[in-house]
């Protein structure tokens, strides 16, 4: 199970990844293809060609982590956008994972405090 706390960016790459990268490989993606920092706490999102394989790569206190997923049957759906990269919510990336159309999803507006 993936936990997130404190509420990260997520950035997921449009560009398809080879899965045979580990923690420096996907460092580099995500400096050269999403263009942040890997370091900076956020998370970052990788899908095969086949669109049937996620890691996501993040920083946690003492190092890199990697959470991975493979499906059996089926993909994982993206976003729709013109670009290399997009940033998606924490919701719409559990959405993702658990197989839901992010399509059909329609968000209600809240309320939230400004900063």
């Amino acid at each position: 199970m993936l936990a997130i706390g404190k509420r990260p960016r997520v950035y997921l790459s449009r560009v398809p990844t080879d899965m045979r990268c580990s923690f420096e490989g996907l460092s580099v993606r995500a400096r050269s293809v999403i263009e942040q920092d890997p370091l900076s706490g956020h998370l970052f999102v990788f899908l095969n060609r086949q669109r049937d394989y996620i890691k996501v790569l993040y920083w946690d206190d003492g190092g890199y982590c990697i959470w991975s997923k493979r499906l059996e049957r089926g993909t994982f759906e993206l976003p729709v956008s013109d670009t290399t990269h997009v940033e998606i919510d924490t919701n719409r990336l559990l959405l993702m994972i658990e197989g839901i159309s992010l399509q059909s999803v329609k968000k209600k507006t809240r309320f939230m405090l400004e900063k």
